[in-house]
Parts: C-alpha cells; sequence; structure tokens
C-alpha cells in the first residue's frame, strides 16, 4: 500500500483556504459588500471610482442649486411685490393727471405715492439669508437708498452690474440674479427715479407732467417685467434641472450597488457549504490524529 507523504499537509493546506473561503464569505454576508479591497476586483473598483466622481458632481450640484433655487424663488417674489406697489402708482398717478383735482387733493395723492416709493427701496434692498438679492456681485452691500438733498430725490445704487450664474451638470450657465442697476434704475426706464419724479410732480400741481410720469412709469414696469420674465426662465429650468440632476444620481447608485454589492442569498448558500466543507476537513484532520500509521501498513 502506498501512503501520500504529502497526505496531511494537503489536508491543512485545504483547511487554511476554507477557513480564509469562511471569513471571506462571512465578510461580504455581514457588509453586504462583494468587492471590498482593490485586489478583489480591479475592474469593479476602477468602475466603481469613476461612479463615485459622478455622484459627487452632481450631489455638489444639486446642493448648490437648492440654495440658488430659493434665492431666486426670493427675488421673483420680491419683485410679484414691487410690481402690485408700482401697479398702484400708475393708478394714483392716472388720477392725479385729472386736472379737476385742486392742490390739497393732489398732495394726498403724492403722499400715497412717496410711501410707494419708499416701499419699493426698501423691497430692492430685500435680502435673503444675509445677502442682499439685488446688488449684483457685493452681496453684503445695501444697493439703494435716496439722496435728499435734491429735488427730486436722487437713487444712489452701491452694487455692480454682475449678473451671477450656476453651471449645470450639462454645461449650461443659469443666471441665478439681476443686478438691481437693471431692474430698479435700467437707463431711460428708472422705477425708482420715476416714481421720485412723479411725486414731485404731484407736489408741483403739473397735470401735464404727471401725465409723463405715469406713460413712463408704465415703461418702466415693462422692462421689469421683462427681467423678472428672464429670472422665471432661469428658475424653470434651475427646477428641471435639479430634478434631472437627482434621478441621474439615484440611478448612479444603483448602478454602484449593483457593481459592488454581494448577492446575499449567494453568499449565505455559499457560506453554508465553506462550514460544512471545513468540518469535514477538521473531522478528518481530527482522526487521522488518533490513528496509528501502522494501521495502514498491515
Amino acid at each position: 500500500m502506498q501512503v501520500d507523504p504529502n497526505y496531511i499537509q494537503t489536508l491543512a493546506n485545504s483547511l487554511s483556504q476554507s477557513t480564509a473561503q469562511e471569513q471571506t464569505l462571512t465578510s461580504e454576508l455581514s457588509s453586504g459588500l462583494r468587492v471590498a479591497t482593490l485586489s478583489a476586483d480591479p475592474v469593479a473598483v476602477s468602475s466603481n471610482v469613476i461612479l463615485a466622481g459622478q455622484l459627487s458632481g452632481l450631489d455638489s450640484f444639486v446642493q448648490t442649486g437648492t440654495g440658488v433655487q430659493g434665492r431666486i424663488q426670493a427675488a421673483d417674489s420680491t419683485l410679484g411685490e414691487v410690481v402690485s406697489q408700482v401697479t398702484s402708482a400708475i393708478s394714483l398717478a392716472t388720477q392725479g393727471a385729472n386736472q379737476t383735482l385742486n392742490a390739497s387733493d393732489l398732495r394726498s395723492i403724492a403722499n400715497e405715492v412717496a410711501g410707494i416709493r419708499d416701499t419699493v427701496v426698501t423691497l430692492a434692498n430685500t435680502s435673503y439669508q444675509g445677502t442682499y438679492l439685488f446688488s449684483g456681485s457685493q452681496g453684503n452691500t445695501k444697493p439703494f437708498s435716496l439722496d435728499g438733498g435734491t429735488i427730486p430725490p436722487t437713487t444712489l445704487y452701491a452694487g455692480d452690474n454682475v449678473t451671477n450664474y450656476v453651471v449645470t451638470p450639462g454645461g449650461q450657465s443659469l443666471a441665478t440674479n439681476l443686478p438691481g442697476s437693471a431692474v430698479f434704475t435700467a437707463s431711460g426706464a428708472s422705477v425708482i427715479d420715476t416714481l421720485n419724479q412723479l411725486v414731485n410732480d404731484l407736489q408741483t400741481g403739473s397735470s401735464a407732467a404727471v401725465a409723463t410720469d405715469s406713460s413712463n412709469l408704465s415703461s418702466a414696469l415693462q422692462t421689469m417685467d421683462e427681467q423678472r420674465s428672464t429670472l422665471e426662465t432661469s428658475l424653470s429650468q434651475l427646477n428641471s434641472t435639479i430634478s434631472y440632476a437627482q434621478t441621474q444620481a439615484a440611478q448612479v447608485q444603483s448602478q454602484q450597488s449593483t457593481l459592488l454589492s454581494a448577492d446575499t442569498a449567494q453568499v449565505a448558500s455559499g457560506l453554508q457549504m465553506a462550514e460544512v466543507q471545513h468540518q469535514a476537513l477538521i473531522s478528518v484532520i481530527s482522526t487521522l490524529s488518533q490513528i496509528n500509521l501502522f494501521t495502514y501498513l498491515k
């Protein structure tokens, strides 16, 4: 009878491999991951790095876009209030252009318009989360003030003419603000300057001038509506892009899960088989240790 001199060593090696297999499967079952190290599957790990980069970019955009989204919504809501105020001023200007009104009536209307102007200036200085909405890129600078040393008062703008943008994952640039100079003091269509002039003309009782102011105020309101429309278009596109980016992020996460996750049922079955094999090897080795070699030589 021939005896394999390496038989015990072979069994020991098999036991070691079985132990390692059990540990690997136990780790997979515990973590839920099929790939935990580069050596386990270099291709999967490399693909996961690419997917992780995509996911990071999408998550970063969603986070930035959501913050910008709130800012644009606040600006749009503010402009909606301004439109309402200016519309009321136009109505008052139409009344003031009536030549049958006396000086007292005109002064009363002038006071109302002055109140509207002050409200518009306050709205133009609206801030969102500590940053002024209509100061261009100068978010820490209060954009508008009135110089009462002139007649009518002079509108002062301390911001700049910069339009800020957010870049989508697809490379599209979306405007995220409207500089106050383009909305409230646009050349030839300044809402605040026209309101200042209207107050002055009402106080001096110039009906013809008031009628001109009313027309100029309507033109300024139209310019403001056009600017607001641009902002609303950006908001609509941003909303769609954020929603799309969130969908894309979910798909990337699903790809990562498919790439790296372990098949729990398959791993559990493999672990059970590995444990059976492991116990069988232990049993064989234990039996051999109790048998005298001469038993096999008889």
